[in-house]
C-alpha cells in the first residue's frame, strides 16, 4: 500500500455577477471564458445574473454560450436568493466581480442599496473585507457607441450623475472599478499567481 499523500487542492470559488448591461457584454464573456480556461485547475467562477442579466444575455443570445463556458449558472429570484451575499461573507468566495455592471448597479452600490442581489452581495461582501471588482458601463461623461445584438450601433449619452457615481465607487474601500474587459485577467493574476 502507498502511504504517500496524493495531495488535491480544492478550487477557489470566484463570484461573477453579470447586470442588464449590454455594453462590452460579449467581451466580458470572452475574456472570462479565457481566464476561466487559465486557471482551470485552481478557480471554479460560479456566474449570477441579475434579473435583467438574464434578460439581455438571452437578447444578446449569449445565454447558450455563457452555459457552455461556465455549466451553471444562478440567475437572481430575490436580493438573497440565491445565497450569495452569506456566501460571500463566510469567505466562500475568493472576490466578487460584477461586469459589465449598469448605471443603476453602479448607484445603488455607491450609496448603499441593497434591493437586488449583485448590489446586496456587493455591500455584504464590502462588510466581510471580501474584496469588489466592478466594470461600469458608464464610466465618463460624454457620448459613447455600444453593440446591439446584431452588430449594430448605438449611440448613447453617459450623464454627468452616472459618471459620478462610477467615480464614487472607486473610492469606496474595498471596491476596484476596472475599466475595460481587458483588465480582468490582471485580478486572477494577482490573486492567483
Amino acid at each position: 500500500m502507498n502511504t504517500d499523500a496524493v495531495h488535491i487542492e480544492k478550487k477557489q470559488k470566484v463570484a461573477w455577477g453579470i447586470t442588464g448591461c449590454g455594453d462590452r457584454l460579449e467581451e466580458t464573456i470572452e475574456e472570462m471564458n479565457k481566464v476561466k480556461e487559465r486557471y482551470e485547475k485552481h478557480v471554479d467562477i460560479r456566474v449570477y445574473l441579475s434579473k435583467s442579466g438574464e434578460q439581455v444575455i438571452k437578447w444578446y443570445r449569449l445565454y447558450n454560450r455563457l452555459e457552455k463556458y461556465f455549466g451553471k449558472i444562478y440567475v437572481e429570484v430575490g436580493p438573497n436568493s440565491p445565497f450569495l451575499a452569506g456566501n460571500l461573507q463566510t469567505g466562500k468566495f475568493k472576490f466578487l466581480l460584477i461586469a459589465p455592471a449598469t448605471s443603476n448597479t453602479v448607484a445603488k452600490v455607491a450609496v448603499g442599496v441593497c434591493d437586488t442581489l449583485l448590489c446586496n452581495s456587493a455591500i455584504m461582501a464590502l462588510k466581510a473585507n471580501v474584496p469588489v471588482f466592478v466594470m461600469p458601463s458608464d464610466l465618463q461623461e460624454g457620448t459613447v457607441n455600444t453593440q446591439l445584438p446584431g452588430g449594430g450601433n448605438l449611440r448613447l449619452r453617459v450623464r454627468k450623475e452616472d459618471a459620478e457615481n462610477a467615480r464614487k465607487l472607486s473610492t469606496m474601500e474595498g471596491i476596484c472599478v476596472l475599466r475595460d474587459p481587458k483588465d480582468i485577467p490582471e485580478i486572477f493574476k494577482k490573486h492567483f499567481k
